[in-house]
């Protein structure tokens, strides 16, 4: 099977969830490549016919056993990663929505290894995809104000 997401033709849409609890957000460390063992917002690749939406409800399902609803869109940003040639082997458009639980019970699931809940100090520890942590630290002052 070969990856389409390698050296794609175009730039890949991604969706991720911002979702915040008694001041933690949620986390949850790659299970597959690209960057696997990094730990990033819940999330993935939106699929043809999909809903943007319900793009991130089903990735946060799927990923973290919870249901969601979506509070709005908070970031856009692009991550583009290069091979060792300088050839973009990965470019993805991520969307980042403020979402909030709405039901289901907290599980690693579907190309995640593991999810937990991380207070701001604790995310200095992890080792987190490139832009992820700018916006978390953005999302948490957002809500301090």
């Amino acid at each position: 099977m070969t990856d389409d997401r390698r050296y794609p033709r175009r730039p890949l849409l991604g969706v991720g969830a911002l979702i915040f609890h008694r001041g933690r957000i949620l986390m949850a460390q790659r299970g597959k490549e690209p960057l696997k063992g990094w730990w990033s917002l819940p999330g993935g690749a939106l699929e043809t016919g999909e809903l943007l939406e319900a793009a991130v409800r089903r990735e946060v399902r799927e990923e973290t056993g919870l249901e969601i609803e979506t509070l709005g869109v908070f970031e856009i940003f692009e991550r583009i990663l290069r091979d060792p040639t300088g050839a973009p082997e990965y470019h993805y458009v991520l969307m980042d929505y403020l979402c909030r639980v709405t039901g289901g019970t907290l599980c690693a699931g579907d190309d995640v290894c593991a999810v937990a809940w991380f207070k701001p100090a604790e995310l200095a520890q992890l080792q987190i995809t490139e832009g992820t942590l700018g916006v978390i630290e953005k999302a948490f002052r957002k809500r301090r104000k």
